[in-house]
């Protein structure tokens, strides 16, 4: 599979951290593409060099590279994850502005029909959020909040982000094993 995964700077760097290593372990293709600000969130939060991720992706394209190949709808890729997405880019996305190379790409995808998974991270959430959501999803975005849940008795943050991670996969079918999903009540 070729994925793009798009880090824009929202709290939750280590979404796309731990997606970059399942993808990497699966043995995808992966383009990478930070923003500026993705980069001070990512050295805050993770406490590791830009570098570390970078040798998780396939291929590595600067945000305001608007000539790389993903910059064109005719480039095939399976999906593109932003991840984490922050209302900025949502916004973007919702409204059409494809002024950076992770906004192109999802703009490209939406016109293509190709999967477009937004995980969102930001609370609370205020009335333009919501109608940005609506305005993507629309558009044929897969709105993702990375909202994880807790049937699956989560012990370390690691469970919880991987169940993330897992939902991700869930949308993009690709079988995987990072939470135990949720089997309901038997009866009697």
């Amino acid at each position: 599979m070729k994925v793009v995964v798009g880090i824009t700077g929202a709290s939750g760097a280590i979404y796309a951290y731990r997606l970059l290593e399942e993808l990497r372990k699966r043995g995808d293709e992966v383009i990478l593409v930070i923003s500026d600000a993705a980069k001070k969130v990512i050295r805050f939060e993770l406490e590791v060099d830009i570098e570390k991720l970078y040798e998780l992706a396939t291929q590595v394209f600067e945000n305001n590279n608007l000539a790389a190949p993903i910059a064109s709808g005719s480039y095939p890729v399976d999906a593109v994850v932003i991840v984490p997405c922050s209302m900025a880019t949502l916004a973007a996305i919702a409204t059409g502005q494809a002024d950076t190379l992770i906004r192109r790409a999802a703009d490209c995808a939406l016109s293509e029909g190709r999967p477009l998974i937004l995980v969102l991270r930001e609370t609370p959430l205020n009335l333009v959020h919501i109608e940005n959501m609506m305005r993507a999803k629309i558009a044929g975005a897969v709105i993702l909040p990375a909202m994880p849940a807790f049937y699956h008795s989560p012990k370390t943050v690691k469970d919880l982000v991987d169940f993330i991670v897992g939902k991700i996969f869930d949308v993009l079918k690709v079988p995987h094993n990072l939470y135990k999903r949720w089997e309901g009540e038997r009866d009697g």
